[in-house]
Parts: C-alpha cells; sequence; structure tokens
C-alpha cells in the first residue's frame, strides 16, 4: 500500500482527502495499489472528523516517516509552504501543489531540488484548477514551439465582469456579490488588483520559453478602474471587457508578459467564457490555437487535480517527470514599450485633440464631452505619450487594450 500525506486542510487541502476517499477503487486500479492518506498536516483543530486521528501539527513526523513516498502541498503562500516543500523534495518525497505563488516565484529552484533527489514537484492545479493545461503543454504540444498563451486566468474577476456586463451591476456591487458567493476572499486584493492572474501567467511563461518570469516584474493591472460606461461602450463596439493574462514570443527569443483588462470581440471564443470559469489559448507553431476551458478553481475541481498529479508521481515512481526552466538570469522578459495594440480611450475634452493626437480608427459623438475612440494600431510607449499630452488638455479616464 502507498502512503501519502496532505499538508494543509483548507478547501483544496479537505478536497484532496474527499477525492482519495470518493474514488479510492479507481486510484487503486490506475496506480496498481491502494493508497492510504496517513497523515494530514494542520494546526487546527479537526479532532471531531471522521479521520481525525490522522491529523498531526509536526511537519517533521511526515519528513521523517519512509513511508510517505508523495505529498500533497495545498497550505498557500510562500513561508511554511516553502519550507516544507523544500524539506520533503529533500526527504526524497515528491511534492504535487495547487500553490500559484510558490510555483511562481519558487518554482525554479524546487524543481531543480526534486531533479537531483530523483523524486517529482508537480503543480497542474497551480494553473486553472481542474482545467488541464500544464501536461498538455509539457506532452501533447511538446513538438511545438509557443507563440502565445492568452487567457482567462481568474474566475473571481470573470465572476465580476459577467455581473457588470449582463446585469449592470457597479463594480463594487459584483465583489460584494461575489463574496457573498465564496468567490472572493475577504481580502480580495490578489484577485481584483491581477496578482493571482499574473503567478499564472509566469509558470505559463515558464514552461513555454524555458526561464523564469518573475511575477514582481510582469506588468499587472486589475479591474478596479472599469466602470459600467466602459462596459456600455465595449458593447457598442461589439466587444466585452475580459481581463487577460498574456505572453507572447517575439522573434529574437524575448517575450512579453503581462496581466491587463482587455477589449475583446465577441466573435472570439475568450468572449463566451462567463462567471467563475477560465479559458486558456495556447497557440503552437504546429497546432494553431488551442483552446482551454473549465472552472478554474473549487474545492473538488482542483483537488482532482492535485491528486491526479499525485497519481501519477505513484505510477512512475522510477521516472521523473522532465520539468525545468531557468532562474531568469537569461533575461526573456521583453518590457512592453513596443508592444503593438489597437486601444479604446475614453476622453473629456475636445474631440479635435483626439483626432489631433490619435490615429484614430472611429470615434463616437461627444455625451457631455466624453469621447470614446477606437485607435489603429500604435505601440505602448507612444500610447503613455498620447495620454500625457491628452490629459494636459482634458483628462483620459480610461485606456484599454483591444484584442
Amino acid at each position: 500500500m502507498i502512503k501519502a500525506a496532505i499538508m494543509g486542510h483548507g478547501t483544496v487541502g479537505s478536497g484532496v482527502y474527499e477525492v482519495f476517499e470518493m474514488n479510492a477503487e479507481k486510484i487503486a486500479r490506475v496506480v496498481g495499489e491502494p493508497v492510504e492518506v496517513k497523515y494530514v498536516l494542520d494546526l487546527r483543530d479537526f479532532s471531531a472528523l471522521p479521520y481525525g486521528h490522522k491529523f498531526v501539527t509536526d511537519f517533521s513526523v511526515i519528513e521523517n516517516d519512509p513511508e510517505i513516498t508523495v505529498v500533497a502541498e495545498v497550505m498557500g503562500g510562500v513561508g511554511a509552504a516553502y519550507e516544507f516543500t523544500r524539506r520533503c523534495l529533500l526527504a526524497g518525497k515528491s511534492v504535487c501543489t495547487s500553490n500559484k505563488e510558490l510555483v511562481a516565484t519558487r518554482g525554479e529552484e524546487l524543481l531543480k531540488i526534486a531533479e537531483e533527489k530523483g523524486v517529482n514537484y508537480m503543480f497542474e492545479a497551480s494553473v486553472g484548477g481542474g482545467i488541464p493545461i500544464i501536461r498538455p503543454m509539457l506532452q501533447c504540444l511538446a513538438a511545438n514551439e509557443f507563440n502565445e498563451i492568452c487567457g482567462i486566468l481568474n474566475g473571481t474577476t470573470n465572476y465580476i465582469l459577467t455581473q457588470m456586463i449582463h446585469n449592470g451591476v457597479t463594480f463594487a456591487d459584483a465583489l460584494k456579490q461575489a463574496q457573498l458567493n465564496g468567490y472572493a476572499e475577504k481580502d480580495p486584493t490578489a484577485d481584483i488588483e491581477g496578482h493571482d492572474a499574473c503567478r499564472k501567467i509566469c509558470i505559463l511563461a515558464d514552461l513555454a520559453f524555458g526561464d523564469k518570469f518573475d511575477p514582481d516584474q510582469v506588468p499587472c493591472e486589475g479591474i478596479t478602474k472599469i466602470t459600467l460606461e466602459d462596459v456600455a461602450n465595449a458593447d457598442k463596439l461589439g466587444c466585452v471587457i475580459k481581463l487577460l493574462g498574456r505572453t507572447v514570443r517575439c522573434e529574437d527569443g524575448t517575450a512579453y508578459a503581462y496581466v491587463a483588462p482587455h477589449l475583446i470581440h465577441k466573435e472570439s471564443p475568450l468572449a463566451a467564457v462567463e462567471d467563475v470559469f477560465n479559458a486558456i489559448m495556447v497557440n503552437g507553431n504546429a497546432t494553431g490555437d488551442v483552446m482551454f476551458y473549465g472552472k478554474g478553481a473549487g474545492k473538488l475541481a482542483t483537488a482532482s487535480a492535485v491528486v491526479a498529479d499525485m497519481m501519477d508521481c505513484i505510477e512512475h515512481a522510477g521516472h521523473r517527470r522532465r520539468i525545468s526552466w531557468g532562474d531568469g538570469s537569461k533575461n526573456l522578459l521583453r518590457p512592453l514599450d513596443t508592444l503593438q495594440s489597437a486601444w479604446y480611450v475614453r476622453f473629456k475634452g475636445a474631440s479635435r485633440d483626439l483626432e489631433a493626437l490619435l490615429p484614430v480608427e472611429s470615434l463616437t459623438e461627444p455625451v457631455e464631452g466624453v469621447t470614446v475612440v477606437k485607435t489603429r494600431k500604435l505601440s505602448t510607449a507612444e500610447m503613455q505619450e498620447k495620454i500625457e499630452k491628452l490629459n494636459a488638455c482634458g483628462e483620459v479616464r480610461a485606456a484599454m487594450r483591444m484584442l
């Protein structure tokens, strides 16, 4: 019998235990023998649970037990989660995680330790929850050079935007609804400011291009400035507003990576992705566009991806998965200055100033002095320069990329 451990008994951790119990026969059939969760690590008291006797508060119990060969890290953060993961790997135990912050910031180090110790560090659940994306990139799409990855990577922000688009709910009220429904945390900063999506696009860029993309260096803009006026204007332009994480390979081998709200045309498959659903579009030079769609979070959906990774570790215990990327020394992250985009601009002031300063593709008649413009393509640096000049003679109230 295989013995496993779970570190953390929050939403995902309890889900991991539940999946092992619920699908015990299927899991045993796939890996060739039964799998028992021997320990669950958590500081809180869960003695009332039917499996309360399995809880431990001392990590060293897991670390020093030679029977434990695979561990789920579902604690979150980069403090204890990093230290316990590192020590598990050093002790010769494979670790599977949903912790996108840890993978994005310390993944290259942990993967290197795993390689040295002949074990696995796997993280399918860190991007897209239950949506398969990591393994398809590493296996099914392995023959491709990746040109672009673009997606809706955060269900909370997508739910908020869906409420604004379809129900005319303000950002503040939509956020409250998300919190009441359990989609948003009490402190929603990581979601609404784009940090969660940023960590995920960094992991995808790491895998696609082979070197670390540091979340602290990747430009990141959330959805807090989007108004119902912007939503209505987007609709008139045949678009919807979505928060996208995006990375684009350049001819010289560098790549853009960023998170920002975009206006995307309603004909795009991404435009139809609503509520808490996620979708990730991967463009390979052989396959063209391939899209992965589903619930990007949730207890059992995310837990299923963690357990699947653990099963992979068990089933292929003698054959390590070849997953790695560099430490960032290649400096692949390209500044956004030269990225070309069409832009949506909402401007209060004289429309003649807009036409004088911007390469206008279309503009609306002013309403109470406010004009909406769709531009032809211009670089980020050019757009920033135009915004400064426009603000000198009026007020740019919104500026978003169009895709």
